[in-house]
Formats: structure tokens, C-alpha cells, sequence
């Protein structure tokens, strides 16, 4: 099965955070459309496609052409988006995150992971394999705050070709200044850690991978975002083998620290070998350019499909169809 839990966060409003923020009046369309797009193939939330400042196509196009390729069962959880999707989903009822630099991030923290466990448990008896995605605007500054928290070293990814570096660590000093935490002085506190500084995709993920039960293969479908949410795991105490799924674009990030990072936390990498190099989509080929990477569960999509006996070449293979049917209809 794959899980994809749409998100929202205060965060993702702050100038220069996330490519999705460039525009706030699209905002809280980004996650729902996402859900539409990987089940039905466009959105129906908003009419239109939902694409970056420079045109490029969401990651969720790739995630749904592994679903049209391969037919995997798709399940949509909403935990905390400003408006709803138009699929059929599953209600967490939590508010989007805040901005940690002015308030407490998480409300309520406890009681969602509690629910999450419960849906984790349940959907871990319907399936060996659950695959967990997300959509969340900005989720890679909240990652940075949960691993600096936790007292990891290493700067996460970013959705634009050139990672805000210095503004997520300016808002690690203004959470920091607020709650009074150090780096690392978290560790072993991961409930708080996504309560004072987290998003609620974190605290939903981190639930339902602790509910899911003995005998379910967990994967955690994400680039950096990903690795925080196995990061709070690993200072729960959570000691099972954990893979986390994403792309080439991601593990290459010259100005992240992926791989670092996940050996630090202890994880397995799966890289979706995704190139369009050879696209005659500018909004694909400039993926290889590090515009996007990753997101909406691509590359564990990817891995996904593999699975079940479709290659990654056929997969990127109905992206460019896809695309093309996506910008002959505009």
C-alpha cells in the first residue's frame, strides 16, 4: 500500500523557504492537488497543474505514472492541510502546523501520534508493505529543526537548485531563542522535538510507523523530510531495519548531506534512478539541473513499482507521456 499524508505548515509561508511560498495565494492548494494528481492524474481542487515558479512539473506526475505503470493501492491521509483534497482520504483533524520561530509547532502532538499509531496498526494488517509518501510545503526547514534538535550534523536538501542554506539556520536560531533548546538537546525527545519545532506529516509518519505491526515492511517514501521522521524514530527507541526511498537528485545534492545523514541515523537508501536527460521537456529535463528532486513519495513510488516488476525506465517513460498529454490540454 501507499500512504501519501498531505500537510501544512506556517513555516512554508516564510519569504524564501519553500518554492511553493514564492506564491502564498497557492499554498494551500499544493498538497491537496498533489493528492488528486497521483490518483486521477490532475487536480481537481484547483484547475491546474501544480507546477514550480519556473514551470516545473510537481514530482507527483512520476508518482502517478508508477500507479498507472505498476497499480499499486493508493491511500491519502490529511493531517493538518489548509484545504482538503478532492479524493476520498482519511481525516487526521489537527491544524496546520505554526511557524516554531513565534509558537509551539504542533498542538495536540501527543494525542495525533496516538491516533497515527491506531492507523498504522490497521493498516498494517491489510498490507506487507507500507509505503509512506508526503506532501508538505517548507517540510525540509522543519526537518532541519527536528535533526538539529536531535544533534545531528548535516544540512538537509531543498526542493530549488540553491538551498536556502543560511535562512533554515537562521530559523533554527529564532526557534532555538524561543524554546531555549540547544543542538542536540532534544535527544531522546522526539515527542517534543515535533511538538515544539515539527510539522504534523512528522508526528502522523512517526505514528503510524510505530503502530504498523510486526511482519509489515515499513518504507519511508522522501528525501531529507524522511530521514527526520526515522531520525525521531531511532530516539523512540524504534531498532527495526528502516529503508528510506528517494531519488537520484536528492542522494547527489551538492549542498545537502544526505547520505551523511542517513548513516548517522542508521537507514537503508533506495535511489530511484530517475533521468531525464535526454527529455524534450525543459520541466523535466530540468530536473537533472536539481530544480524539484523529489516529493509526493517519487522515489519511493519508484521503488515501489520495482517491486512489483515495472522498471524505472518505463516508469520515466509514462512521465514524459504524461507530461506531454498534461501540456497539450493547456
Amino acid at each position: 500500500m501507499f500512504v501519501l499524508v498531505i500537510s501544512g505548515s506556517e513555516v512554508s509561508k516564510i519569504p524564501g523557504v519553500s518554492i511553493a511560498g514564492s506564491n502564498p495565494a497557492v499554498i494551500p492548494y499544493t498538497a491537496p492537488a498533489d493528492a488528486d494528481m497521483i490518483l486521477w492524474g490532475k487536480p481537481r481542487v484547483i484547475d491546474a497543474i501544480p507546477v514550480d515558479p519556473q514551470g516545473h512539473p510537481t514530482p507527483a506526475i512520476i508518482t502517478h505514472a508508477a500507479y498507472c505503470e505498476a497499480g499499486f493501492p493508493i491511500l491519502i491521509v490529511r493531517s493538518g492541510t489548509y484545504l482538503p483534497p478532492v479524493v476520498p482520504y482519511i481525516e487526521m483533524n489537527v491544524d496546520p502546523g505554526q511557524d516554531p520561530q513565534i509558537n509551539q509547532a504542533v498542538s495536540k502532538v501527543e494525542l495525533l501520534i496516538e491516533k497515527s499509531k491506531s492507523l498504522g496498526s490497521i493498516l498494517g494488517k491489510l498490507s506487507k508493505k507500507i509505503v509512506i509518501a508526503e506532501s508538505l510545503p517548507g517540510g525540509t526547514t522543519t526537518a532541519y529543526l527536528i535533526l538539529k534538535a536531535l544533534g545531528y550534523n548535516g544540512m538537509v536538501s531543498s526542493a530549488s537548485p540553491i538551498n536556502p542554506v543560511q535562512l533554515k539556520e537562521q530559523i533554527w536560531e529564532n526557534a532555538a531563542q524561543r524554546t531555549k533548546i540547544n543542538p542536540g538537546g532534544l535527544n531522546g525527545k522526539p515527542v517534543e522535538a515535533i511538538g515544539e519545532l515539527g510539522d504534523p506529516m512528522q508526528a502522523t509518519v512517526f505514528g503510524m510507523a510505530i503502530g504498523v505491526p510486526d511482519g509489515t515492511e515499513v518504507i519511508l517514501a522522501g528525501g531529507t523530510q524522511m530521514l527526520a521522521v526515522a531520525a525521531l524514530l531511532r530516539h523512540a527507541g524504534y531498532n527495526k531495519s528502516l529503508l528510506v526511498a528517494t531519488t537520484t537528485y536528492v542522494v547527489h545534492d551538492k549542498f545537502a548531506q544526505f547520505l551523511d545523514l542517513a548513516k548517522q541515523i542508521d537507514v537503508k537508501i533506495y535511489s530511484a534512478p530517475l533521468d531525464f536527460s535526454r527529455s524534450r521537456f525543459t520541466g523535466l529535463s530540468d530536473y537533472e539541473k536539481g530544480y524539484v528532486k523529489e516529493g509526493v513519495g517519487a522515489g519511493g513510488a519508484v521503488w515501489y513499482a520495482e517491486q512489483l516488476g515495472v522498471p524505472p525506465e518505463r516508469v520515466i517513460k509514462k512521465t514524459e507521456k504524461l507530461y506531454q498529454e498534461m501540456i497539450e490540454k493547456r
